[in-house]
């Protein structure tokens, strides 16, 4: 079947003869309205606008390796490299057209089912054609969407490409595109380079500026997956279309302004980061640090313009990594166009730079008719060797030494396809195999340049794990010189998933040393944890303090450890100190004055004795016993006393002593008036007639034996109880508080219970018969004042139980004392007030006579 190349190569292109020549696809120019995405296979009938310094340094990097591969004694020898080079513009549909210009030269014929093998018609192979060689393999192309395309065209033909600039992950699928290989790498590892700078510096607030395509969104994907669990959230996203740039930069600049994020990662063409920063100018947005992309963290343009000095100082950016090429500069400014008749690239790039049209013909090139006729000629001393652009400038060769790498490994790739290889015959004789430089296949190419393993003449080892190279990139900062500019200056490097980076050399945008800081939520610091903001990503809190008792050590804590029981938090909540013993103390404004009631409760008690004592032959005195007036009276004074022994520290003989001296006295109290009350009404009753012997069996012998028995009962609790199971010194670790109180520690609430209860029992005893005995017909009756002393007594620690009960530490113990000295001081007052008052102040009422009246 005859078959017809298709449609025009497209741009311009460059041709050299040799043994074997390589293919090469380079965007020298560009089409603004064109799409990445564009790849209809209809003709581009515009003409390439737009022409570009570096990428013509990129072609030139491929000219200059294969002229030093063919001065080469080791590398190829006897073997001549030749190139084709076409300008696709970016293209997708111009990158096609023009790899079918290489792939199938001018006109052939083509065997359905041998689509390697294409010939003129005559039956002869077509090669060595001026300008229509066929290549065994090609490199290019720039962009990832032609790379995608025309990858998939030569994947039927098993051609293999290397792209230079083309970092989709999405090359890297062998199963998709076996035949492609790349010296640049994955944009995988930039992305991730980003989230560790992100994680490293504590950046957990970061804005994202992309652009609307697969390298923008891949990148996203990849900088969230790395950040994930690292405490580093995206607060927006913007996204930047070529088509609505303008729009788009627009909006993306009010997000930037609108955000509390001082940090923005920026994954786009400098085209389009040039539309954004200008937008960030009219907003007057300066303050923020951005982290560039290798698309643009290198651009020259972005590097000298004075916008970009307004809103991108201190810029940190990922940039495909730089080495050196000897020769190489020399090689370009050496360039003339009178030397190369035939090379319209340069001589287009002579015309932009020095507004002359060489006296050449570039008879290869497509230029429009009027242009050429509008540039007056040049005059031949037209010279590169002191022009200083983007094209002369050697010092920083990054793609460039992409393209230049690209050539080598396709010649060491060949190289071991051409070199002599011994073999056994069918006779098992040893033969020698050597392949031609005009029969090699494309696919014996390709099979090469998968185990291609070199060292670069700059001394790096280069080999392909797949279609990719090892990941090295350079990290680089933006620094500002003293005339204003920006500078390039490298401060670190990633090597795969290694961050290597060197701080100190680092210009921030703030001026200053201090890395800047990009938070939604200020770091909690110690002492205080993290509650998340509802509806807000993670990084998005509030710092809510430790509860008392609990504790955070660290910044940024999720949460509070609660102390040890024996432990407190600090007043910062940020450790856990001993807990402070706290106790009752002398010292202190409640023990003082609970002392002070129990000493003038004892002094007041004395007194009375004194009087009583003074005044024991009275009739006052002398009623109703006297040895159990004076026995009550010695009682309360223990009742006060026993008081102060609950005060101070508790050791382990004052908690056992305290409750047996509480108890006993006032049992012995409490049963020296149920005496009395029992002798009172005994004496009524004996007045009755045939009654006269009942107060034989109430004599004072009686009386006193009764009070000794009364109160062994409650010694013999109490030395039962203090014997098995006595209250022991015990800090009271379940009140909360820095301060814990020590106390004694009812280790047998029975036996406590029971010495309260049997002082209960009494208690009620005398409180019934005191209130049977209140309206006897004595003029002076004591069991009215028994009455209202036990009345007293008995509301006391009725009201002491649950104040006891739910009093919190040393307060407990003030409870007890309190009901100590108020049921002592009701008993005093009620019982002997009177008394004192008629024996000091009415001495006329001190008589029997006035006593026994009715």
């Amino acid at each position: 079947m005859s078959c017809m190349r298709w449609g025009a190569a497209g741009g311009s292109h460059l041709f050299q003869d040799g043994d074997i020549v390589i293919g090469g696809l380079f965007n020298l120019h560009h089409q603004p309205a064109a799409r990445d995405d564009d790849f209809t296979l209809q003709p581009h009938n515009k003409p390439c606008t737009g022409f570009q310094v570096l990428p013509l340094q990129y072609i030139y990097a491929m000219l200059f390796a294969v002229e030093e591969i063919n001065h080469s004694r080791t590398l190829l020898p006897g073997v001549k490299l030749g190139y084709h080079i076409f300008d696709d513009c970016a293209i997708p549909s111009l990158s096609l057209k023009s790899t079918f210009s290489l792939i199938g030269g001018d006109s052939f014929n083509c065997r359905p089912a041998q689509p390697l093998y294409c010939s003129s018609g005559k039956g002869e192979e077509v090669q060595s054609k001026k300008g229509s060689s066929l290549v065994p393999l090609i490199i290019g192309s720039a962009t990832t969407q032609s790379s995608k395309i025309v990858s998939r065209l030569l994947a039927s033909l098993f051609v293999p490409m290397i792209s230079y600039l083309a970092s989709c992950p999405c090359l890297s699928d062998r199963l998709q595109y076996p035949n492609f290989f790349r010296t640049i790498p994955s944009d995988v590892y930039q992305a991730r380079a980003f989230a560790h700078l992100a994680i490293h510096f504590n950046w957990s607030w970061v804005g994202a500026v992309i652009e609307n395509n697969a390298y923008g969104q891949m990148a996203l994907k990849v900088f969230q997956e790395e950040i994930q669990g690292a405490e580093v959230c995206l607060a927006f996203v913007a996204t930047l279309e070529r088509e609505n740039i303008g729009r788009d930069a627009r909006r993306a600049a009010l997000a930037i302004q609108a955000s509390t994020a001082r940090v923005i990662l920026v994954f786009s063409w400098y085209t389009l980061v040039r539309e954004l920063f200008l937008q960030l100018d009219k907003l007057n947005v300066t303050d923020r640090l951005f982290l560039a992309s290798e698309a643009w963290s290198t651009s020259g343009n972005l590097l000298q313009s004075l916008v970009t000095r307004k809103v991108a100082g201190g810029v940190l950016g990922v940039a495909i990594r730089s080495a050196p090429v000897p020769g190489f500069e020399h090689f370009l400014r050496s360039l003339n166009p009178s030397h190369r008749p035939h090379d319209g690239f340069l001589h287009e790039f002579w015309e932009k730079e020095f507004g002359c049209s060489p006296s050449t013909n570039a008879s290869s090139n497509e230029y429009p008719a009027d242009k050429k006729a509008s540039l007056p000629p040049c005059s031949g001393t037209e010279s590169l060797e002191e022009v200083q652009n983007l094209f002369t400038d050697t010092s920083q060769l990054r793609v460039t030494y992409n393209v230049y790498v690209a050539v080598y490994a396709v010649a060491h790739a060949l190289h071991s396809l051409l070199s002599c290889s011994t073999g056994e015959s069918s006779s098992g004789q040893n033969i020698s195999v050597c392949f031609s430089p005009k029969h090699i296949k494309p696919i014996e190419v390709l099979q090469h340049l998968k185990s291609v393993n070199f060292t670069t003449p700059q001394g790096e080892l280069f080999y392909f794990q797949g279609a990719d190279v090892p990941a090295k990139y350079d990290l680089v900062n933006w620094q500002k010189t003293p005339d204003g500019s920006f500078k390039l200056v490298q401060i670190g490097r990633v090597d795969g998933f290694d961050l290597h980076l060197n701080e100190s050399a680092i210009q921030w945008n703030t001026g200053s040393n201090q890395v800047p800081i990009s938070e939604c939520s200020a770091n909690c610091p110690p002492g205080t944890r993290k509650t998340i903001r509802k509806g807000k990503p993670t990084c998005c809190f509030d710092c809510v303090p430790c509860a008392e008792g609990e504790i955070s050590n660290k910044s940024g804590s999720l949460h509070c450890d609660q102390c040890p029981l024996e432990f407190w938090s600090n007043v910062e909540r940020t450790t856990c100190v001993p807990r402070q013993l706290d106790f009752l103390s002398f010292n202190e404004t409640l023990g003082f004055t609970l002392t002070a009631a129990a000493v003038v409760g004892t002094t007041v008690t004395a007194a009375v004795f004194v009087v009583f004592l003074w005044h024991r032959h009275t009739p006052v005195v002398r009623a109703n016993n006297s040895e159990l007036s004076f026995l009550l009276l010695v009682s309360l004074k223990l009742c006060f006393l026993c008081s102060l022994v609950f005060i101070g520290r508790p050791s382990v003989w004052s908690c056992r002593f305290q409750q047996a001296a509480f108890g006993i006295s006032f049992v012995l109290c409490v049963s020296c008036l149920q005496m009395k009350t029992i002798v009172v009404l005994a004496a009524f009753r004996s007045a009755r007639p045939g009654a006269e012997a009942l107060m034989k069996w109430f004599g004072p012998s009686q009386q006193r034996g009764s009070v000794c028995f009364f109160s062994c009962i409650q010694i013999i609790i109490c030395i039962i109880w203090l014997s098995l199971s006595p209250p022991v010194p015990q800090p009271d670790l379940d009140i909360p508080g820095l301060k814990v109180t020590l106390k004694c520690n009812m280790s047998s609430v029975v036996g406590f219970s029971l010495v309260l209860g049997y002082i209960g029992l009494l208690g009620c005893i005398s409180l019934l018969l005191a209130f049977l005995a209140r309206k006897l017909p004595d003029n002076f009756n004591e069991a009215k004042l028994i009455t209202f002393s036990m009345l007293i007594f008995c509301a006391v620690w009725v009201a002491f139980v649950p104040a006891y009960i739910s009093s919190p530490g040393k307060y407990a113990v003030a409870v007890e004392i309190f009901a100590i000295l108020a049921s002592s001081y009701g008993l005093l007052l009620c019982i002997f007030a009177p008394k004192c008052f008629i024996i000091l102040l009415r001495p006329e009422k001190n008589t029997k006579k006035h006593l026994m009246a009715r």
